[in-house]
């Protein structure tokens, strides 16, 4: 296995971690890699790829307009308003 250099990967995480978590995280690394290993070293040669693991479809409503909206009512309490539009104070020159 390659050495992990837990010193480095933390500065550039910028994570500050004692002696007892370094080592911690060594382990949790090393345990991850060999995991990985294990499920390279599967053979998937006959396996098709899944774009999602359950076998269903996308379940979605029907794109209909479900309500009226008052724009007057809406737009009577701004100070500013013009053809629908609200009109704000410009912040960017």
């Amino acid at each position: 296995m390659a050495d992990i250099d837990i010193a480095h990967l933390s500065r550039l995480a910028q994570l500050a971690l004692d002696d007892g978590e370094r080592a911690r995280v060594l382990q949790d690394l090393e345990r991850i890699i060999v995991m990985v290993d294990q499920m390279q070293s599967i053979d998937t040669g006959g396996v098709a790829p899944l774009a999602h693991p359950l076998d269903a479809g996308a379940t979605l409503r029907p794109d209909q307009v479900t309500e009226e909206i008052d724009r007057e009512l809406y737009q009577a309490g701004a100070p500013a308003t013009e053809r629908g539009f609200y009109l704000v104070p410009r912040v960017v020159d």
